[in-house]
């Protein structure tokens, strides 16, 4: 029990910075509805209990996350400034029609999921963040499994995927809660700054592997 609610923490404390997932979430929360912002908090929430896993296997202490850092690095920078790239061609194109949108919706479940899983992977930040927060965690939750509880790092993988999650329901339902007091009109404008933002923070990323 007590390694689950370290895990919660740890995967709380990692999400909870709100960087170009974040605003991913967000943005899609707005455009797209709740089941979108759901799916796209869940497969961020997946790609922190694989590192989750990857750490309280013991790959932490060889390197391996950090040695294919870079690589990831620049492919996650360049999809974060397509998104952003196709966020504001969205505004170029003018308002949706809401017939067209709810069709749209129900399609962007398993692509939300699928590209927030992605980004999340390939974050530099999410990878260092899992180097230095959960290596001690791994330690002891190694020697838990040593010790005769071999279930002990099944546990913080649980904790971390649990706390990510209940971070990025707090988010959407954040961003829910904000959606029902602006116009549409204000949502897509939040689409043209969401969606520079993510392109200039992309390139940056990208840029930072070269």
């Amino acid at each position: 029990m007590e390694i689950l609610l370290k895990g919660i923490g740890v995967g709380f404390a990692v999400a909870a910075p709100v960087g170009p997932i974040g605003l991913l979430c967000i943005r899609r929360t707005l455009t797209d509805g709740r089941a979108a912002g759901l799916a796209s908090g869940l497969g961020a929430a997946t790609a922190d209990a694989v590192y989750g896993l990857l750490v309280a296997a013991g790959f932490a202490a060889t390197g391996v996350l950090l040695s294919y850092a870079t690589p990831l690095q620049l492919g996650g920078g360049l999809l974060i400034a397509l998104l952003g790239a196709m966020s504001i061609r969205g505004f170029l194109k003018g308002p949706a029609v809401d017939s067209a949108r709810e069709v749209s919706t129900r399609g962007a479940v398993i692509p939300a999921y699928g590209t927030t899983f992605a980004l999340t992977l390939s974050n530099p930040m999410t990878i260092l963040a899992f180097v230095g927060l959960i290596a001690g965690l791994g330690a002891s939750a190694a020697d838990s499994s040593s010790a005769g509880s071999p279930s002990a790092p099944y546990w913080l993988v649980a904790g971390v995927f649990i706390g990510s999650a209940l971070w990025w329901l707090f988010l959407v339902h954040l961003a829910l809660a904000a959606r029902t007091r602006i116009t549409p009109r204000v949502t897509r404008w939040f689409d043209l700054v969401s969606g520079l933002v993510l392109v200039i923070w992309g390139l940056w990323i990208a840029k930072g592997a070269l």
